[in-house]
């Protein structure tokens, strides 16, 4: 029998591709094609420069999102739809939606001072954070198995919200650059505050994560929407803060700044709680020949991670490497389907199925990257967080 055992470990059924997620994609860079051609039409030669200073904040911050994910790291076409999704879809709709807004908005006031701050107070927070929003609900609705934690919300919410500053930020540069004020337009949106989006958006992942953990029921229900609620007062809060000279710029930083260092609690918690369910739930596995306890010390740190990595490609080249790769990654999977199991948040016949399935893709990785078997003491096992 042939089985994809990277099928397996995206949850979806072997020899099917992800048409969905496929579809999304292309729908995505399409709608992403579309906002850069109007930027080139509109912006002329301050397009490129626009363009060149809106991917550097990525070239800082994508690795620090993705390193939050290392022991249990989602596929990589998901996150590039969320952030696909971010950059195309929410913003060409975002940028329609908001011009109109500021439009009626400013049709009842006096100025158009007047109507650029209510639309940024009031009108954009929703209209971006719902757009956005609507892809991580998508995930809770279709995927849920990938939302595995409250750092997987978080992660995907951050990849939605980068994609969304760096295309805002091109017509931004543009703006600014044809009124000679691109300096202190790049300070204050790559430089001083880089994360916005992520950060608002962040309470949305985060509400999602906890409805797909949860047992069937209310709060299953209302955390989704009390994350969005969250994400669109934190936005609004913002942008109210900053539009009041320096101080007020102050205080939104310093707001920015404690939920930075909120969710940055939040991930090392959730890390630990992971490494909990791993030596909770594995060494039950140990009389089965799939895992040893050098196994489970092996998998509770990043560092003996990484070292087993080394060890697997020196002994048996990259199959070896790739096999050892794929055990880890089935190993966390298997510890946290037991999690999930406890919390109800899958049908039972779906849980065993899976949990089957991940069992077979960790003896097949075990007879790859060490083909003699055996429990003896490894290299890593000597290695700690």
């Amino acid at each position: 029998m042939t089985v994809d055992p990277s099928a397996i470990l995206q949850g979806r059924p072997p020899g099917r591709a992800p048409a969905g997620v496929i579809v999304a994609i292309a729908f995505s860079s399409l709608c992403l094609i579309l906002v850069l051609a109007f930027d080139a039409m509109t912006g002329g030669a301050s397009f490129v420069v626009g363009m060149m200073l809106a991917l550097l904040p990525l070239g800082i911050w994508l690795p620090v999102i993705l390193a939050l994910d290392r022991m249990e790291p989602e596929p990589k076409s998901a996150l590039v739809l969320a952030f696909l999704w971010g950059a195309g879809v929410a913003a060409l709709i975002a940028m329609v939606l908001n011009t109109l807004n500021f439009i009626v908005i400013t049709d009842q006031l006096v100025s158009a001072d007047d109507g650029w701050y209510w639309t940024a107070v009031v009108g954009a927070p929703i209209v971006e954070e719902i757009l956005k929003g609507f892809v991580l609900f998508g995930m809770l609705w279709w995927h849920r198995h990938e939302l595995n934690g409250v750092t997987d919300g978080i992660i995907y919410a951050s990849m939605v919200g980068l994609g969304f500053a760096a295309t805002e930020n091109i017509s931004y540069f543009i703006d600014a650059a044809q009124v000679d004020q691109l300096g202190i337009v790049f300070l204050l949106r790559a430089v001083v505050a880089p994360l916005l989006h992520p950060l608002c958006t962040a309470m949305t992942g985060i509400g999602v994560a906890v409805a797909a953990l949860s047992r069937p029921g209310a709060l299953r229900f209302a955390a989704p929407l009390i994350g969005l609620t969250g994400a669109i007062a934190l936005h609004s809060l913002w942008n109210a803060a900053s539009s009041r000279g320096l101080p007020g710029l102050g205080t939104a930083y310093l707001i920015g700044l404690v939920v930075m260092v909120v969710l940055f609690v939040v991930v090392r918690r959730e890390r630990r709680r992971l490494v909990g369910l791993i030596l909770h739930y594995l060494p039950k596995y140990i009389p089965t020949g799939v895992v040893a306890m050098v196994d489970v010390q092996m998998l509770s740190s990043l560092k003996a991670r990484k070292a087993a990595r080394e060890w697997a490609s020196a002994r048996g080249g990259r199959a070896s490497a790739e096999a050892m790769r794929e055990y880890q990654q089935a190993a966390t999977e298997l510890a946290l389907l037991h999690e999930r199991a406890e919390h109800a948040a899958a049908e039972p016949v779906e849980l065993e199925n899976q949990r089957q399935a991940l069992l077979w893709v960790m003896q097949r990785a075990r007879g790859t990257f060490l083909p003699g078997g055996g429990t003896a003491r490894l290299p890593w096992a000597s290695s700690t967080a």
